[in-house]
Order: C-alpha cells, then sequence, then structure tokens
C-alpha cells in the first residue's frame, strides 16, 4: 500500500504521470556505464519507477489533504512523507506543487516534517533554512534522549551524530552574522553521519552561486565549520573583485554573490575512497542541488559554478557528464580524474572547465577514476596555483602546496576561483607570460 494513501480525504486523487520523471539515467550515462553497472540500473529500475510514483503522489496527497486532516496525520506519523526524500521528485514538480499549496498547509508541513521541506529541492530557500532550523533543534533534542537511554555499544555512534550537529550550529554562527548563513540541506541519518550544505550570501538574489564541492574525509562533524570559513573567503574574494572590476566595466550594475559550503553526501575516508558509489552519491545530490537552484531562480537564473576538490571533482565529473545538470563554469582543483572524456563531454558553458594542481600534490595526473583533466588531451584550462604577483592589484599570490591548500586566503589559486565564480575566466592566470597581460584592460575592451 502507498504511503500517500495514508494522506488521501475522500476526493479521490490520480496520480501524477511518471513518464516526465528521470526515474532512469539518461542514455549520454549509460554509454559511460560497464556492462555490469548497466544490468545493476535495469535491476534497480522497476523499484525506482515505483518510489518515483510514490514521490509524485505523495506531492499530490499533501495538496489536497485539508491542513487539519495533514497536521493530524503528520502528528500520528511524522516520517509518512519520508519517501519524498527516498527519491525525491523532480524539482520543478516540486517548486509547482510548493506555489500551489495554500499557507495553512505549508505551514503544517514546516511544523510537522520540517526535515522533509528542508530538503526538497524546488522549495524557496527561505522556508528550506527556517525548516532546517527547526529540524536540527529537534534532532538535537532526540539525539540527547537517545544518548540517556542508550546501551554502552550505541552511544558512541549517537554522540558523533550529536557532535556533527553541534559543528552545523557552530559553523551557521549568529543569527546576524555578515553575510547571512542560510541552512539550505540538512539531513539526519539513524545511522552514520549527517549531511549538509549552508549558503552564505542571497541565493535568492545573488547574481553568481559558486557551490563548494569537497574531497575525502570531509565530512559535517569534523570539517563544515572549516568548509563554511572557507566559503566565507571565497564569498570575501568575490565581492572584492567585484569592486576592483565595476570600476573598468561601468555596464556591469550592481552585482553580488553567494557560495554555498556543500557537503550534501557522505564522503569517503580510507576503507572506502577506492570506489566510486559515494561518488554517484555525490553526483546524484549534486545534480539535485543544482537544478533546485536553477528552478527557484528560474526568471532569473544566476551564473552558477562548480568549484570541486579531490574526490569531489570526481563526483562533479559525474553530474556534469551524465545530462543531468549543467553549470556556467567548473574548476577542479587536485583532481584524481573521472568519467569525461574530455571538456567536450562536460555540460560547462562554453567549456569554461579549469585545473589546477599544485606542487606536491600526489594526487593529479594520478587519473585513479578515470580520465585526467589536467592532461592536456582533455581540453580544460590550466588554473595557475604556483604564486606570483597579480598583474591587476600588484599583490604578492602565495603558491599552494600539497593536496589541502587550494582555498588558502592568499594563494594564486583561491584568486582564480573566486575570478572563475564571477564569471571572469579571461583574467584567470595560467603560468605563462600570458599572465602580464590579464589587467583591466581586457575587462574595458569587453574581453575579459
Amino acid at each position: 500500500m502507498l504511503l500517500a494513501a495514508l494522506l488521501l480525504t475522500s476526493t479521490a486523487i490520480t496520480p501524477v504521470e511518471v513518464a516526465a520523471m528521470p526515474a532512469e539515467r539518461p542514455a549520454a550515462a549509460s554509454e559511460l556505464l560497464d556492462s555490469t553497472q548497466a544490468r545493476e540500473l535495469r535491476r534497480e529500475a522497476p523499484e525506482r519507477k515505483q518510489q518515483a510514483l510514490d514521490a509524485e503522489w505523495m506531492l499530490d496527497a499533501a495538496a489536497s489533504a485539508p491542513p487539519a486532516d495533514l497536521a493530524k496525520r503528520l502528528a500520528a506519523d511524522p516520517r509518512l512523507v519520508d519517501r519524498l526524500l527516498i527519491a525525491p521528485p523532480p524539482a520543478v514538480a516540486v517548486a509547482a506543487w510548493w506555489e500551489g499549496l495554500t499557507a495553512g498547509s505549508r505551514a503544517v508541513l514546516l511544523a510537522g516534517a520540517p526535515h522533509v521541506v528542508g530538503n526538497l529541492d524546488g522549495i524557496p530557500y527561505a522556508a528550506r533554512d527556517l525548516a532546517n532550523h527547526v529540524a536540527l533543534e529537534r534532532s538535537v533534542e532526540r539525539l540527547q534522549r537517545e544518548l540517556t537511554a542508550a546501551g554502552r555499544s550505541a552511544r558512541a555512534g549517537i554522540q558523533q551524530r550529536l557532535d556533527a550537529l553541534s559543528a552545523v550550529e557552530r559553523a551557521l554562527g549568529e543569527p546576524n552574522a555578515n553575510p547571512r548563513r542560510s541552512l539550505i540541506a540538512l539531513q539526519v541519518p539513524d545511522e552514520g553521519e549527517p549531511t549538509a550544505a549552508i549558503a552564505l550570501g542571497d541565493l535568492d538574489r545573488a547574481d553568481f552561486v559558486s557551490y563548494l564541492v569537497p574531497g575525502m574525509f570531509f565530512g559535517v562533524r569534523t570539517q563544515l565549520v572549516q568548509w563554511t570559513d572557507t566559503a566565507a573567503r571565497l564569498y570575501d574574494e568575490q565581492r572584492s573583485w567585484l569592486r576592483v572590476l565595476a570600476e573598468a566595466d561601468t555596464n556591469a550594475g550592481r552585482q553580488d554573490v553567494a557560495t554555498i559550503a556543500w557537503i550534501g553526501y557522505q564522503t569517503p575516508d580510507l576503507l572506502n575512497v577506492g570506489a566510486l558509489d559515494l561518488a554517484r552519491e555525490g553526483s546524484a545530490a549534486l545534480s539535485r542541488s543544482i537544478l533546485g537552484l536553477q528552478t527557484v531562480r528560474a526568471d532569473r537564473e544566476p551564473h552558477v559554478s562548480v568549484l570541486a576538490h579531490s574526490y569531489g571533482s570526481t563526483a562533479a565529473l559525474m553530474a556534469l557528464s551524465n545530462g543531468e545538470c549543467a553549470v556556467d563554469a567548473l574548476a577542479l582543483v587536485g583532481s584524481p580524474g573521472g568519467e569525461a572524456a574530455s571538456v567536450e563531454d562536460l555540460a560547462v558553458a562554453r567549456g569554461n572547465v579549469f585545473v589546477g594542481e599544485a606542487v606536491w600534490d600526489p594526487i593529479p595526473n594520478s587519473s585513479f577514476f578515470g580520465a585526467d583533466p589536467g592532461a592536456s588531451g582533455f581540453g580544460a584550462r590550466v588554473m595557475s596555483v604556483a604564486g606570483g604577483i597579480d598583474a591587476i592589484t600588484n599583490e604578492k599570490l602565495d603558491p599552494s602546496s600539497g593536496h589541502n591548500a587550494y582555498f588558502e586566503p592568499g594563494t594564486e589559486s583561491l584568486r582564480n576561483l573566486a575570478l572563475i565564480g564571477i564569471g571572469r575566466g579571461g583574467l584567470v592566470t595560467d603560468g605563462t607570460p600570458q599572465d602580464a597581460m590579464r589587467t583591466l584592460a581586457l575587462v574595458r575592451e569587453g574581453r575579459a
């Protein structure tokens, strides 16, 4: 019996056609899968179609139920609509559904199922932030109760999830923080580590949005605070560049940015980093998030960039090579490679793909997970991370060394990542003598 039936009122509800839903991977992706993976996907297809049907039907049911009836059912079973997160409907369907809800139904869902509202791509970010704050508070209270009642064997796992939620609270900072930090995603599983995404700036108005996608060892518990601080540095760097460039580009008008510290998937550790399972999960989650942003901002889409590090670059390459989403720019640093064979395989506007490789970083050029994006045949643009003097500001730029210094303040790497995120790829340095010519003159002439 479908869970949706529990929400039905006396009025019959007709399921939405499933044909429009991406229940199976696009054909372009299947060409990149080996025969074993392809067979597994075919076996999964009937179940995925059923999950898609359940999710679409659930949207209809929640929209049709009177608020009082919906509230009663959610109070009896708060996880009633969790199926929406198992196989999330397309963002466009979610957006249309949310728009059609009454204010009463929205309030009931925010109060009764905040963990669902906060993680459905296509719902406006203000509502998701509010819902996720409620879900965060309730999750902490629930885990504290569980910790008190738990036996010795279970306590460690519960405490780790509590520590992860404490990290979320610290990463969000004070309510009056500038820029404002919004909790746009938070999932707290019964086992394992939570996932989360924190946006800095106004996602509803920003002209430029940059996703920061991490790799191995970047879990919410140990790294979300640092990753959010990194997103804050990038935010400040991008706004600084917008002010500098506005002096040379009088046609640009007032522009603003938002950055997203995205840990929306379980990143690998030493025990599972050799497999691609988590990269596939990250790819699907990243695609949904990007499509959600582009749906919410359909009337004025921002320039969207993905800045991906290490194993996160493998997930990003999957997302942009399987036909699920498209972005305006992609930067890969410390990349072990991925499924795409060249820039031509990626859904990135105008081939805006950049690769940075630091000295003493053993991961680039390994081709561990597929084609090396730093190879000349891949077709990406070189992004220098070696340090030097900025031809525009005359400031000294520090080099990046090793695998984890690409986002450090004052580096040539962070400078270039910031410029990629605001659509100024023409000013990105590549370590050649041409860097001396990448000045504001190019901006005034409309060439950068």
